[in-house]
């Protein structure tokens, strides 16, 4: 079994692999400052969960946004199954051509997304990529990361509009019957899920300008089941599209390793 790792702001995600297909899918909290001993206590818990076995582990790639946690999750691994994970960093080929000021600065994540978006879809696409922040990700027809745009998201305008005012509740996220609110617990949520899909669709209309044709649009992350389904545009909505891009970078790696080994041996 192959585990892929998507170490993000808020929650941390595993996806399970046999062969080539994804058995389990399982979500932790990112938490900062926890032992190595703590995460393999987590991860062990997670694979009973799913009736797996750890010693049926026989690799792991980890993506990651939050750098302190890297080593303990690395650990953690070697731990319960003595296999030490792959980090998605400078020295792992994923064939990706990232057209960029800096290259070294794209987030593991968004080259992990890159990556499965070219091999899954039509070129050019624009990947949306729904989570604490919305990040957009452009691929052009030859497969080059073009840049991308960043903005607040979903959870991140919740959390200000419930935390940096008086009177705005917590609330659930689920789509109101109404664009127009009647109360304020549906105000909010019209705003930010018709608001945020109302800026998907708009962004598209002006990206299909920029590329000069019209990009086959992704959505992935967090939120984009909720949002996504209030687009006017054709939107392909794939919620494990990070977790496919690891597997496709830990296989390009282990087989570019096999074939060393096979010359020099």
């Amino acid at each position: 079994m192959l585990i892929t790792v998507d170490i993000g702001n808020s929650h941390i995600t595993l996806g399970g692999y046999e062969q080539d297909e994804l058995v389990f899918v399982s979500s932790m909290l990112t938490t900062p400052y926890r032992t190595e001993d703590q995460y393999a206590v987590e991860l062990w818990q997670i694979m009973n969960l799913y009736r797996k076995d750890p010693k049926d582990i026989h690799g792991a790639i980890i993506s990651s946004v939050v750098p302190e946690l890297n080593s303990p999750m690395q650990k953690a691994f070697l731990k319960i199954s003595g296999i030490q994970p792959l980090l998605l960093g400078p020295g792992l080929k994923t064939g990706l051509n990232i057209l960029i000021d800096n290259p070294a600065q794209l987030g593991s994540d968004l080259v992990a997304a890159a990556v499965a978006a070219i091999a899954k879809y039509p070129l050019p696409c624009v990947i949306f990529d729904l989570g604490t922040a919305t990040t957009v990700n452009f691929i052009d027809q030859k497969g080059n990361f073009l840049g991308g745009m960043i903005s607040a998201g979903v959870g991140t305008m919740l959390h200000a509009l419930t935390t940096r005012t008086a009177l705005l509740p917590h609330i659930s996220l689920e789509n109101p019957s109404h664009y127009i609110g009647k109360n304020t617990i549906h105000s909010m949520q019209s705003g930010l899920l018709y608001g945020t899909a109302a800026m998907l669709d708009g962004l598209a209309t002006r990206f299909a300008k920029e590329l000069h044709e019209p990009p086959t649009l992704i959505a992935t992350g967090g939120f984009s089941e909720l949002v996504v389904q209030n687009c006017a545009s054709p939107f392909h909505l794939d919620k494990h599209l990070l977790l496919d891009g690891l597997k496709l970078i830990y296989e390009k790696n282990t087989a570019a390793q096999k074939n060393l080994r096979s010359k020099q041996g």
